[in-house]
């Protein structure tokens, strides 16, 4: 199925501003909130290498209909901390999963849509896989996220393979360097490869670009593409989540799964492969001339998707 998304627009020079801070476990989270505080609850999740103006139109227009919207930075990026010098700066699944839920924890959320893309994605497959009982509903873009590590080894088609370029380069102590040196150089290069219809100008990259001088960033990032293919350890406190994840859980919740048209790095392939990992109602969408940053190229769609678990 594939929906109509807009023409192509100029980039919002709106930020989400002020923002808010709350310990939540091992994080002080920096966050983004909106909407009335009785409404129904939306975690809006980035990814890399974002930040969360890439929720600049839906998290508004969210909160507009009645949701009280989250908008929270991941470790690694803008002014969320890790509260010891000592906590390891792991970049794993589980260790995202479980960043969103001590949110929810801290801000006494009981339930929510879990919302997100990439990195942020994971999160909320995670959180809707292992708390289903606290998730109203799933949108997540390119189906399932949760990482079959112990696979990750198999390789894929050649052709696959060419976009996870970055991801190799990682492995390298030459690629954390390069990370380390020039974090703007590679974000400009992966939005631009990922996104290759989306339109952004040097300020629209600049707003997001600042997140990532978190002096934590080049560590979280680097151990979650390696982590990722089993050469890093993860956090011991993540080892039970990560067994389980490891197991690839079903979703039993309701789920919207949006595919840009035009990413490059995850290209549709229909939402068969993952369909079986969905257990509940399962819609599935093809988003035209949109590509890998979706709630920022086609914020009607997925602001649409959201209000589409909430009203049910």
């Amino acid at each position: 199925m594939t929906d109509q998304a807009s023409a192509p627009r100029a980039p919002s020079t709106k930020r989400l501003e002020p923002l808010r801070h709350v310990n939540a476990d091992v994080l002080n989270i920096a966050y983004y909130e909106a909407g009335p505080a009785d409404g129904p609850a939306v975690l809006l999740m980035h990814g890399f290498p974002y930040d969360i103006h890439s929720y600049v139109d839906v998290a508004p227009d969210l909160a507009a209909q009645g949701c009280r919207v989250i908008v929270p930075y991941l470790r690694g990026y803008g002014p969320t901390t890790f509260r010891d010098k000592a906590t390891p700066r792991s970049g794993e699944q589980a260790a995202v999963g479980a960043d969103m839920m001590a949110l929810m924890d801290a801000l006494s959320i009981k339930r929510a849509v879990f919302a997100g893309y990439d990195w942020g994605g994971r999160a909320a497959s995670i959180g809707a896989a292992i708390w289903p009982e606290r998730c109203i509903g799933l949108v997540c873009a390119n189906g399932y996220m949760i990482q079959d590590v112990a696979n990750a080894m198999v390789p894929t088609r050649p052709e696959r393979e060419v976009p996870l370029w970055y991801q190799y380069y990682f492995q390298l102590e030459r690629g954390r360097a390069g990370l380390a040196a020039d974090r703007r150089g590679i974000a400009r290069i992966l939005w631009s490869q990922w996104s290759p219809t989306w339109v952004f100008d040097d300020a629209c990259f600049e707003r997001t670009a600042v997140a990532h001088d978190n002096p934590d960033y080049v560590d979280v990032v680097i151990h979650s593409y390696r982590h990722r293919f089993g050469l890093a350890e993860g956090d011991p406190r993540y080892a039970e989540m990560q067994r389980r994840l490891g197991a690839l859980p079903a979703i039993t919740v309701p789920a919207v799964v949006l595919d840009g048209a035009d990413d490059w790095v995850t290209a549709p392939r229909g939402g068969s492969a993952s369909a079986a990992k969905f257990t509940n109602r399962r819609a599935y969408r093809v988003i035209p001339d949109a590509g890998h940053n979706l709630p920022q190229e086609a914020p009607e769609v997925f602001t649409a998707a959201v209000m589409e678990l909430i009203k049910g």
